[in-house]
């Protein structure tokens, strides 16, 4: 048992500094390497598994609400760049330009593409031409640079993964719904699939995506109270189409300007399962993305008979699970420890006295319950407890969550919360950009998240002026 004292000792405790908790464990499950490119990490393969999982399980629902996959350039000429100034303007701190092809300068920079509006748009003006083109719906799944000053794995790097879709439509009405639609998709997938609850609504202007007339937000809460965009859906009316003179001949016959929407999610993902349901010993990783969804343990595995019944376990399980069979000559204190460090939802342990009394002990990496389970109804019972795993790691992070969201009526009570407990924050807000500014500049980074779809009224002014409020804000800090 020591070598399972010290792998489990190399993780600094969560409480104790929570940023070296998160590396650690990002190390220490061979979830990334870093690169000889700062900024840049190198996604090994439990961790690229982890976003196969979440990439199947997405793509599924976009198909399934009528969603196509395409694939776009990875360069944006310059110039095509510019055809949109507020969207440029917001992306040109982090773009990364190439300027020279083999040997020879080019005579026009290429952006590596941070987003792909632009590419969307010039390729919609080439094939859309009348009502019956529409809508498209389409998305891409690729990575992106944008040029990150302070860099952390998943959370925030110079290149990631992700899926970006790009839609246009017939009218207004179209458009806007489905920007909530795949708001909605994104909100479904982390409570289903993910077991992350979060607050969803629209951002302030001040917040919104470049570009766009109006963004809205998925924004989950970490374990320590700060939040993570965790996704965001965009409206941007006509003004992409009128800029890349996109037009349709409408059911009237006269030509049209059709409307647009963006939508995104990235491995940042990874980064939110690993601070919302990870523990000192490592990952928690929810059943439905799992690499490994079971790991059998076989305890005794020199005797007679135990590694043949392991086997006949693994093949049984393997029909209906992602199941790993450890039959290395580690000890079985080591594989424990190894694979609640990786966050295996289930471990079935199986050694000589289990097979005499034709039963398994089956542990579950969220609280560490032991169960006994006679061998002929192990699927039945796998399968309820990776379900009963979901639905508690759902009610822990919800029960985290509304223990760390508390309401401020008025400007010191803001500023309290701010400094002493770590959450999100409901309170009030004028409208004023100023506003926003002020609050994050004196509690040193607490922005508004969002204006929720169900807002309360807290109180008649604002939090921060005293000036009559129009809307009730989520406030939090970020990564």
């Amino acid at each position: 048992m020591g070598k399972n004292k010290k792998f489990v000792s190399a993780i600094t405790s969560r409480d104790e500094d929570f940023a070296k908790w998160y590396t650690d464990i990002v190390k220490k499950a061979e979830l990334t390497d870093y690169s000889g490119i700062k900024g840049c990490m190198i996604i090994r393969p439990y961790g690229y598994a982890i976003w196969e999982n979440i990439q199947a399980d997405l793509d599924r629902r976009f198909k399934e609400t009528g969603h196509q996959n395409v694939y776009m350039p990875m360069f944006i000429p310059e110039s095509l760049l510019q055809k949109e100034k507020d969207h440029v303007d917001g992306f040109a701190p982090e773009c990364a330009w190439v300027t020279v092809g083999g040997q020879e300068k080019l005579q026009e920079r290429l952006c590596v593409r941070p987003t792909s509006e632009t590419l969307f748009c010039e390729h919609y003006s080439k094939i859309i031409e009348t009502y019956r083109d529409l809508p498209k719906l389409y998305n891409q799944w690729c990575s992106v640079v944008r040029w990150e000053k302070t860099t952390r794995p998943f959370l925030r790097t110079s290149e990631f993964l992700w899926q970006e879709g790009h839609t246009m439509h017939e009218t207004e009405e179209e458009a806007r719904e489905e920007t909530l639609r795949m708001l909605q998709v994104y909100t479904d997938f982390y409570k289903e699939t993910l077991a992350i609850p979060a607050v969803i609504g629209r951002k302030t202007e001040k917040e919104k995506f470049a570009g766009a007339e109006e963004t809205y937000t998925i924004e989950p809460m970490m374990h320590n109270g700060v939040a993570l965009q965790g996704g965001t859906s965009h409206y941007f009316g006509d003004g992409f189409a009128k800029q890349f003179d996109i037009t349709f001949q409408g059911r009237d016959n006269k030509p049209h300007y059709p409307h647009q929407t963006s939508w995104g999610v990235s491995t940042r993902m990874i980064g939110a399962i690993i601070m919302v349901h990870g523990d000192d010993e490592g990952l928690v990783l929810p059943p439905k993305i799992s690499p490994i969804q079971v790991a059998i343990i076989p305890i005794a595995q020199h005797k007679e008979g135990v590694l043949d019944k392991a086997n006949e376990l693994y093949d049984r399980l393997k029909k209906q699970f992602r199941v790993k069979l450890d039959d290395s000559d580690n000890s079985p204190g080591w594989k424990f420890s190894e694979y609640e460090m990786k966050g295996v939802p289930v471990r079935v342990e199986l050694g000589p006295k289990d097979i005499e009394n034709n039963q398994c002990v089956i542990v579950r990496r969220d609280n560490r319950e032991k169960i006994f389970v006679p061998l002929d109804q192990l699927e039945d019972k796998i399968a309820e407890t990776l379900q009963a795993i979901h639905d508690s790691m759902y009610e822990k992070a919800l029960k985290n969550m509304q223990e760390k969201t508390f309401t401020a009526k008025t400007y010191d009570e803001f500023i309290d919360i701010a400094e002493n407990h770590p959450g999100f924050i409901k309170a009030m807000w004028c409208g004023d950009t100023a506003c926003e500014e002020k609050l994050k500049e004196v509690t040193h980074g607490v922005k508004s998240r969002c204006i929720p779809f169900n807002e309360e009224h807290i109180a008649d002014t604002c939090v921060c002026c005293g000036k009559p409020a129009k809307h009730m804000v989520f406030w939090g800090k970020q990564y």
